[in-house]
């Protein structure tokens, strides 16, 4: 690897993650061990060895897509928590820039 050693804090600053003194100390050597570990697959000879997104085939199991009959409004509402306009209502969910 290019580094022998990458700070777990410098990892929690990339992720915007606020880590205690104690958080780090448990996840210092569990990185190192997850690089060690990555150091050894990257040493694998794996000359004629074809790229591949999934280890194992996958094959479209999805049913068509078929218009069927669908709840009438005033059932799917008698469930909501909140209603208005014949649409169910729900918090904001846009940030303030």
């Amino acid at each position: 690897m290019a580094t022998d050693h990458i700070d777990v804090r410098y990892v929690a600053g990339l992720a915007r993650l606020e880590l205690t003194d104690e958080e780090c100390a448990t996840f210092q050597p569990q990185l190192d061990a997850i690089l060690k570990y990555a150091e050894t697959l990257s040493q694998l000879d794996v000359e004629g060895i074809e790229p591949m997104a999934h280890p194992v085939p996958v094959y479209d199991v999805m049913r068509e897509d078929v218009p069927g009959t669908s709840l009438p409004v005033e059932a799917v509402l008698a469930n909501a928590p909140e209603q208005a306009q014949g649409q169910i209502r729900v918090p904001k969910v846009i940030a303030e820039a």
